[in-house]
């Protein structure tokens, strides 16, 4: 507060500024609450000078005196309230939250003064003028129970949120203190031998491998046992698998003491030991990741609950986790015959600098309230190192807290200082406790310090020497709370030695294990490494659907309720599609019957994406909406009554979080189809983290599968570069070891086949389908029944055209997507010149194109047309592989190397277009 406006307050008095803000706070929350206090009717309060002792609580007063009295003390009732309503929304700024000892801010209005009375005052006023009769009985002995639960070692923001019963629900459990009871002796033993537990195993790794990446989780040492606390907290209430997310520090104390994996596996990871460190289950010719990423799974070793515990692996892009664990949860709900929301739990671990840094968080939190994407509440807690790599907070946000980001979202958020173990055991209860009671997120923001720098091998001295100078002197949680353990009688100092002394005992004999087995295994002794992950050989397919089925897909799919009306415009279209079954199918035909069939033959399948329920070129409209009711239905969901679930729906305008959602999604659910579409093919370009380090490198870093569908619309039609592209090249870059499969379809007919396979197949690789925009109403892109019926994926289709003749062709011309259109648009019936399509970009199909240029002179010129730049599209990367199967250097027709990939006037690109095709027909 500024010395003028301190000035003001104290100047102003009990009839000035701050009292008639007070008494309009204090009314405004009892209309919000609905309450209007009985006893301010009887009560009257210390008045002015000359007037009664206000010591005592007098008789009802006849009406005409209750309204003098009520009028002439609701000054000091409303002061009252007004420092109660205060406390519950500013006493986190009183609260003892750091460590490390820095002082709270403190917000002026906790104190009497600034209202213009004193605490003598508020001592003659009877705890019932505030209801608070449970907390003392006067105001002065409420408000001195209010600093103790609201100013404490925790702290707690309540007032963004807007839903009434929430809020009060959270005050009531707060100022109860049901949640801050003592610890019980054998509990706090317990406790402690976690606390031990959690800094043994740090310290004895520090000490065997120092300056080795490891990101210690000390100075946050009690997020273990918070997490456990969780855990058994959600077991007791029906949850039945716990999804976790988190970056890198702190995992190898979670992979050991939650997940349970062996001291002998973790020391395995740094003695480089393969065969048993944590990382066994990844393919032998895998890479593996950095023991600081990967995931694991395992059942919580606890008597008291069954529960299965999954850590999702993280690469470096530390929040990018976070959606992919909340797809992951609602996978396991989507599979759990209940669909309770109960049965799952994901709890994220934010870094405190990411959490407000990193655009992926707000994101992910806009995801907690839409039906699609919900999983019944996330608990999230900020491991804060009040610093970020050698950033201080004041350098990386633009906030109080690292937390501050999630206010916007009405998440409430509970602070809680670190060294405090009863503090933070009663924060995690609360957490499950509202999570439980209203299914909503709720955020924990743990406040520590971190004992080294950003890593083991870096000196934080550099740059915060005077901080580091305190966390050298400050005692561990751990120390603090053995100490405090041992002056209350619950322990012996020898007691609580012995139990860090039987952790380190453990720890050496574990080292000593893996010595010994790693002088065997560099002996020849040992067993090698799991094979990569298996991939078995497909067996033949069935993708064709015979034709009764599909005549009976067809009318359900374009099947509604008798009371259920369509907007005029789509009901014609519908009609017109229903009857072109056997007329010519178009693209969102198909893919309508192909997901129909798969869903009524027991495929789970879920399709997201912006704008996807109409489709971003109102192609698809697979959910109806009546005009006249607002009402939805959709057909697909209603084909039959053992169909596998279907969900369809539009995603919050966001790449990043939708698509890690689904991905996380596809893990679990990992033999339902999941597919992600983007508004347009460049939206691409946002998520390039998710598909860079998870979607195409997952399963080489950690063994992790999944059959993903990525629509992406992509096509060159004058649009602008922003609107061309969906930039295969980055794919086909990042294709390797059969890790994705990546296709540009010409017909509806290959899409549906494509999408089947895709489904059926046993082997899971995520699928890149490069869709199109001007195709989808093409007359000539266009499927016969008998194609869908009889037909299969062609990963190359024949020019039938051309090819009874092949012995002319002086040119065959290989291509993909919508080029093929434009080229068979300006040829002529005696052309020399064969167009074949490559469906199939990725895995290249090399006997396929091996098999389709076998008809052509050995002599004819073998050339690649695309209409993509030369540095962009599929070129750099079917140019080698192309000549092999080829046995000639194939020749490059297409835009040359560009910045931009296409133009941005219409006229520009019908122009270069033309020239391309000419360019392609003219051998």
């Amino acid at each position: 507060m500024s010395d003028e406006r301190q000035a003001a307050v104290e100047q102003e008095g009990a009839d000035g500024y701050n009292a008639g803000y007070a008494e309009g706070l204090y009314e405004r929350a009892l209309r919000d609450r609905g309450l209007i206090p009985p006893s301010l009717a009887g009560w009257r309060g210390p008045g002015r000078a000359g007037d009664p002792a206000p010591d005592r609580l007098t008789s009802p007063p006849t009406p005409q005196v209750t309204e003098v009295v009520v009028a002439e003390d609701l000054r000091l009732a409303a002061i009252a309230g007004a420092l109660v309503e205060a406390y519950r929304a500013y006493g986190h700024l009183g609260a003892s939250l750091d460590p490390l000892g820095s002082p709270p801010p403190r917000h002026p209005m906790l104190a009497p003064e600034f209202y213009g009375v004193r605490r003598e005052e508020l001592a003659q006023i009877p705890a019932s003028a505030v209801q608070l009769e449970k907390l003392g009985g006067t105001v002065a002995e409420v408000l001195d129970r209010l600093e103790s639960i609201y100013c404490g070692r925790i702290g707690y923001e309540l007032d963004q949120m807007e839903n009434p019963a929430q809020r009060d629900w959270l005050v009531d459990y707060i100022e109860s203190g049901r949640h801050r009871q003592p610890l019980h002796p054998e509990r706090a033993r317990r406790v402690l031998e976690r606390l031990s537990r959690v800094e043994g195993f740090e310290r004895f790794l520090h000490r065997s491998y120092l300056g080795k990446k490891r990101f210690s989780i000390e100075g946050l040492d009690m997020m273990l046992p918070m997490l456990r606390e969780i855990l058994v907290g959600a077991g007791r209430r029906g949850t039945r698998s716990v999804f976790l997310g988190m970056a890198h520090r702190g995992r190898l104390n979670v992979l050991t003491h939650i997940i349970g994996l062996s001291y002998e596996s973790i020391i395995a990871e740094f003695e480089e030991q393969i065969s048993r460190g944590i990382q066994t289950a990844l393919p032998e010719l895998g890479s593996g990741d950095v023991k600081y990423h990967v995931g694991g799974r395992a059942n919580l070793p606890d008597a008291e609950v069954a529960l299965d515990v999954r850590l999702a692996p993280n690469p470096s892009h530390l929040e990018h986790v976070n959606p992919v664990v909340l797809g992951m949860a609602r996978a396991a709900r989507f599979l759990d015959e209940s669909q309770s929301p109960s049965v799952i739990l994901p709890v994220i671990i934010h870094g405190d600098a990411s959490f407000a840094g990193q655009g992926i968080v707000a994101e992910t939190l806009n995801l907690c309230r839409l039906d699609a994407y919900e999983t019944g509440g996330t608990l999230h807690i900020i491991a804060n190192n009040q610093l970020g790599f050698t950033t201080m907070p004041g350098d990386s946000r633009s906030t109080r807290y690292a937390s501050d980001l999630a206010l916007g979202f009405r998440i409430p958020i509970v602070h809680v200082n670190a060294d405090d173990p009863e503090a933070c055991l009663a924060a995690a209860q609360l957490a499950v406790d509202y999570r439980f009671e209203f299914g909503e997120d709720l955020v924990i923001d743990l406040v520590g310090y971190r004992r080294y720098g950003h890593n083991e091998g870096d000196e934080p001295g550099y740059t915060q020497p005077l901080m580091y100078e305190k966390i050298d002197a400050h005692p561990s949680v751990r120390e603090q709370f053995a100490r405090k353990l041992v002056a209350e009688g619950v322990l012996t100092e020898d007691a609580a030695r012995a139990m860090a002394d039987g952790i380190d005992q453990r720890l050496s004999a574990a080292r000593e294990s893996i010595a010994a087995s790693k002088a065997a295994e560099e002996a020849g002794e040992a067993t090698p490494n799991l094979k990569w992950l298996t991939e078995p050989a497909d067996n033949p397919l069935t993708t064709a659907v015979d034709q009764a089925t599909l005549r009976a897909l067809n009318d359900g799919i374009h099947t509604w309720p008798d009371d259920f009306s369509l907007f005029h415009k789509l009901g014609r279209q519908l009609e017109r599609r229903r009857g072109a079954l056997d007329e010519g199918i178009d693209w969102a035909h198909a893919e309508a019957l192909a997901l129909a069939s798969l869903v009524t033959g027991g495929t789970p399948i879920r399709l997201t994406g912006e704008d996807t329920e109409r489709g971003t070129f109102s192609h698809r409209h697979l959910v109806l909406h009546d005009p006249k009711t607002g009402h939805t239905y959709t057909p697909i969901e209603h084909l039959a009554v053992d169909q596998a679930p279907f969900e369809i729906a539009n995603s919050p305008l966001s790449e990043i979080a939708t698509l890690g959602f689904e991905y996380g999604f596809s893990t679990v659910a990992a033999d339902a189809l999941v597919i992600w579409e983007a508004q347009f093919g460049d939206f691409v370009n946002v998520p390039q983290p998710i598909i860079d380090q998870f979607i195409v490198a997952g399963r080489s870093k950690w063994g992790q599968e999944s059959r993903l569908v990525l629509l992406l619309p992509h096509g060159y039609e004058g649009q602008g570069p922003e609107h061309s592209s969906a930039r295969p090249e980055r794919f086909l870059q990042l294709a390797g070891e059969s890790n994705i499969r990546v296709a540009n379809c010409t017909t509806p007919a290959q899409y549906f086949h494509l999408l089947r396979w895709q489904a059926l197949r046993p082997t899971r690789r995520p699928l890149i389908v490069l869709t199109p925009k001007s195709l989808l109403r093409h007359p000539r892109a266009r499927s016969k029944l008998g194609e869908l019926t009889a037909g299969v994926f062609h990963p190359v289709i024949q020019d039938t055209d051309i090819v009874a003749r092949a012995e002319g062709v002086r040119r065959v011309i290989l291509c993909n997507g919508k080029v093929y259109y434009d080229l068979m648009a300006e040829a002529r019936a005696d052309r020399e010149v064969a167009v074949l399509r490559m469906e199939l970009l990725y895995p290249f199909p090399t006997d396929e194109v091996r098999v389709a240029l076998a008809p052509y002179p050995a002599e004819a010129e073998i050339c690649w047309v695309q209409e993509e730049p030369e540095n962009m599209g599929a070129w750099s990367s079917v140019r080698w592989p192309l000549a092999e199967a080829s046995g000639r250097e194939p020749v490059y027709i297409g835009r040359p190397e560009r910045a931009s990939p296409a133009e941005g006037y219409s006229g520009r690109h019908a122009e270069r277009q033309r020239a391309l095709v000419e360019a392609a027909l003219a051998p």
